[in-house]
């Protein structure tokens, strides 16, 4: 595995919450470098974000276990017709199982799915869902201006992005894996997101592969810290300048369950990679790309496919 090389290689750390770093100043303009640096090298970086604070964590943590603890079947209700917002696990996922909020940044996403769920209803859900997906939707926005800054790609435009976003919520958990079992929570793969946000609110076991190595780093668990990661559709946007993440989880050192929220972010309408992005050196490499449609030919047989192979065969010019 390559111990050596994976204690030099450090993923990039960005702290976001520092105060001065508004859009234009120099700490803006260092930290949008990073992070294209990251996504081009890595496609992941490391986000230090304390608007979380330990109470909402753990009011997170206590919402996770009552979606957990309803039965299974409740759990794996139908709440979204879009491609892959659905329950996973059981079969292939057989330490994995994870439970989606559709449309969790909209005024009702959190009501609908509680509904769902509770059909007497579950205010306090609500209440702690609606506040922690509209930080974690920030810190998103925020690491998207970033990566428009960096590229160049103007105010307005970036504007019109964030706006056709659309962001699922998953409740994840990896149940301990029993003797003789594989301690592969999940296998290696890249997500077809723009970018992936992923907050280990206790255990780690999330391992990311760098651009062209053969070696797997460890993310260490942080409540106060988020994972972001890009995925194919943003690898996309970049014309393949952006790595989408390899990455998968490793459940070797769990003595309990292990828990983690991901926010998810798709594009509602069709993409187009921005002019700002072609030229000479560096020619138009995919045709217009839509994100849903792009998932609704995911399927198991070329989940093994790397990113490069999987936008060549749908969108590759």
């Amino acid at each position: 595995m390559g111990s050596d090389q994976t204690q030099r290689h450090q993923l990039a750390v960005v702290d976001l919450t520092d105060e001065s770093m508004k859009p234009g100043s120099e700490a803006w303009v260092s930290a949008c470098g990073v992070v294209r640096r990251a996504l081009e090298e890595d496609g992941c970086f490391i986000a230090l974000y304390d608007k979380v604070s330990p109470v909402l964590c753990d009011s997170v943590r206590s919402a996770l276990g009552e979606v957990f603890d309803l039965p299974l079947e409740t759990r794996k209700q139908l709440t979204s017709n879009k491609p892959l917002h659905y329950y996973l696990g059981g079969s292939w996922l057989s330490l994995y199982e994870s439970v989606p909020i559709c449309n969790v940044l909209s005024d009702n996403g959190c009501q609908k799915f509680a509904h769902i769920m509770w059909p007497q209803g579950n205010d306090r859900f609500c209440e702690v869902m609606k506040e922690y997906v509209k930080l974690m939707g920030g810190l998103d926005r925020v690491a998207k201006r970033m990566v428009f800054d960096s590229y160049g790609v103007d105010k307005d435009r970036c504007d019109s992005f964030l706006e056709s976003n659309d962001y699922m919520l998953r409740f994840i958990k990896y149940r301990k894996p029993e003797k003789d079992e594989s301690e592969l929570g999940l296998h290696a793969h890249s997500d077809l997101t723009l970018l992936s946000l992923l907050h280990q609110l206790d255990l780690g076991g999330l391992e990311v592969k760098p651009k062209g190595k053969d070696y797997w780093i460890e993310v260490d668990a942080s409540p106060s810290s988020f994972v972001i990661m890009a995925g194919d559709s943003l690898k996309m946007w970049s014309n393949g300048r952006v790595h989408s993440c390899e990455h998968r989880v490793v459940m070797n050192k769990a003595e309990r369950p292990r828990y983690c929220m991901g926010l998810f972010s798709f594009n509602g309408k069709t993409m187009e990679v921005p002019e700002e992005l072609v030229d000479d050196h560096n020619p138009l490499r995919y045709k217009p790309f839509d994100n849903y449609e792009y998932l609704r030919l995911w399927n198991i047989s070329n989940v093994n496919d790397p990113a490069e192979v999987r936008l060549a065969n749908y969108c590759g010019v």
